[in-house]
């Protein structure tokens, strides 16, 4: 008489909120194709309620900062070999690290060796950065699901299988936006100007990128009448920096809210966007809100990277990479001053047929990316696990 077959494993790593979320929406999707599928490793709270059994949590991977880092590597570094001899003792039918790559395309790669099948969810950034790390990544993972369409290509050039599964938040966020219930929710006049101001979620990237934001607050609400300026906290930390900026008379602006989190509903209640490079871009592109672009990084490490030709690309700004254009305006480095920066927002509130000529690019980005992310992801998972069977665990 045979043996019955054993349940389909499936572990995962999660390294931060974000990655707990795609994990959970993943789960969920693999749970409806494999309803015998038991899930482990390492996740939040978003993970557990989908019945992941978690050796670790996510918190416990969640530093940034080398500085950070470097404190907590012994740790980490016991951390991540206690859990690679878990997963394997544990023999899963496919590993999947999701974001993480610092933490998850080292236990990946030493996975894949040893005979468990790979995923790497969320494709580092090979589109902006050295293009050969996509030969490094694919010595780690078996599959890369890439979240932008313009990744897989890469990968296809050093023949490493690559799938475009969408992004998740193009899933969650409505095609129209209600400006007015958002207005409502954070108690602001339904009519009149509003800016949102994002200087970032990191206290580096604060530090930096607050001061010359908020001056040019200063300046719009002096040229734009009745402006109103929301400013959301990503964190307590975040908030307390941000009060203590704006306690300098010279940063002080008239009228600014200051909100503990809710930085979707603030794009949503906007006209206008100020916003540090990065995933906020996205949002804030499929928020369907003009924007403009600011960062700046340390001098010296600017310089390093510049003359390192590390950096690929002409253009930051997702929305402006996705597109092929410059949708949204993009002020780097010495370039992001007050005086510029208001100068670009002051554009957008000046000019509403440009506004409303970026309505049908937002949205034909929105629906490329909106392609039911966990589901394909899951698709692709499953097609994986329903390939011929890798060479097994030599230990």
């Amino acid at each position: 008489m045979n043996a019955p077959a054993r349940r389909p494993r499936i572990a995962l790593v999660a390294g931060e909120a974000s990655g707990d979320g795609l994990g959970a929406g993943l789960i969920a999707a693999l749970r409806e194709r494999c309803p015998e599928a038991e899930f482990a490793g390492i996740g939040g709270d978003a993970m557990r309620g989908e019945g992941c059994q978690t050796w670790f949590d996510a918190g416990e991977l969640a530093v940034m900062g080398l500085s950070e880092v470097l404190r907590h590597l012994p740790r980490l570094l016991s951390l991540r070999r206690a859990f690679r001899e878990r997963v394997l003792a544990w023999q899963p039918d496919v590993f999947i690290g999701i974001d993480a790559p610092d933490f998850n395309l080292g236990v990946e790669r030493w996975l894949k060796q040893r005979g468990i099948r790979t995923v790497h969810y969320v494709s580092p950034s090979v589109w902006a950065w050295r293009e050969k790390r996509a030969q490094k990544i694919g010595a780690s993972a078996d599959r890369v699901l890439c979240l932008f369409p313009m990744e897989p290509p890469i990968y296809a050039r050093h023949g490493i299988d690559a799938r475009f599964v969408g992004h998740p938040m193009a899933d969650d966020m409505p095609l129209q936006p209600d400006r007015a219930a958002a207005r409502r929710a954070l108690d602001l006049p339904v009519e009149g100007p509003v800016l949102a101001l994002l200087p970032g979620s990191r206290l580096g990237e604060i530090q930096r990128l607050a001061p010359p934001f908020l001056e040019a607050a200063r300046r719009l609400v002096a040229e734009v009448p009745g402006l109103r300026v929301c400013v959301p906290a990503a964190s307590e930390a975040c908030r307390a920096l941000l009060e203590s900026l704006l306690a300098d008379p010279r940063l002080s602006v008239p009228d600014l809210r200051l909100l503990d989190g809710h930085a979707r509903t603030a794009l949503y209640a906007a006209d206008v966007v100020l916003l540090a490079s990065g995933t906020a871009t996205l949002e804030t592109m499929l928020a369907k809100r003009p924007m403009v672009v600011g960062y700046k990084v340390a001098p010296m490490t600017y310089r390093i990277v510049k003359a390192l030709g590390l950096l690929k690309v002409q253009r930051y700004a997702l929305p402006n990479v996705l597109a092929g254009e410059d949708l949204a305006p993009e002020l780097m480095q010495e370039d992001c001053t007050p005086e510029k920066l208001a100068d670009a927002v002051l554009h957008w509130f000046r000019a509403p047929r440009d506004v409303a000529a970026l309505q049908p690019k937002y949205l034909q980005l929105h629906e490329q990316l909106r392609q039911d992310a966990s589901a394909r992801a899951a698709d692709a998972v499953v097609e994986l696990l329903g390939s011929s069977t890798p060479r097994r665990a030599v230990g």
